[in-house]
């Protein structure tokens, strides 16, 4: 399966709109927002991809019941702090934002996830921690330049890809 990994939206619509766009043509079948959304128009953004969708709020996400109520409108899986996406074979995906350590750690010590992924940093990572990868895809706001990530889980394989100008 082809994961879109993005993060740190921060309400910038447009952008995340090209960003699920430059992660559909690269064949991404699910996308995953790492937080900071920003915006309930984000999470509309988001539920119109075309494929399942999933968003965590990030420590700048304000009014967590008004995304929680756009998520649940807009047929996004949306948590306040993790999002599991499931890849089968008993095998998971964890998202979390990132801002708040132990609960990546948390996430690591579990054992269960094949991937943990999250944001905040702005920063792009691909690591491996013992059985885990952990994808951070950089950002979409205050980035330069605005990056996702792709992750391939029949290969393992993650790509950062760059955005174009906006």
């Amino acid at each position: 399966m082809k994961i879109g990994i993005v993060s740190d939206s921060h309400g910038k619509v447009r952008r995340l709109a090209k960003a699920i766009e430059l992660l559909r043509r690269h064949g991404a079948q699910a996308i995953v927002h790492c937080g900071d959304i920003g915006s309930p128009r984000c999470l509309e953004v988001l539920g119109r991809a075309g494929v399942p969708a999933y968003g965590v709020a990030g420590n700048m996400d304000r009014h967590l019941e008004r995304l929680r109520q756009e998520a649940s409108r807009c047929g996004v899986h949306y948590s306040d702090e993790t999002v599991l996406l499931p890849l089968g074979d008993n095998r998971y995906l964890a998202a979390t934002h990132g801002h708040r350590e132990e609960v990546i750690e948390s996430l690591l010590a579990e054992g269960r996830f094949a991937y943990v992924c999250c944001g905040h940093t702005h920063k792009p990572r691909n690591e491996r921690v013992g059985a885990t990868r952990i994808v951070n895809p950089g950002a979409l706001h205050h980035a330069r330049p605005p990056t996702v990530a792709l992750l391939d889980t029949e290969t393992d394989a993650v790509e950062h890809l760059r955005l174009g100008r906006d």
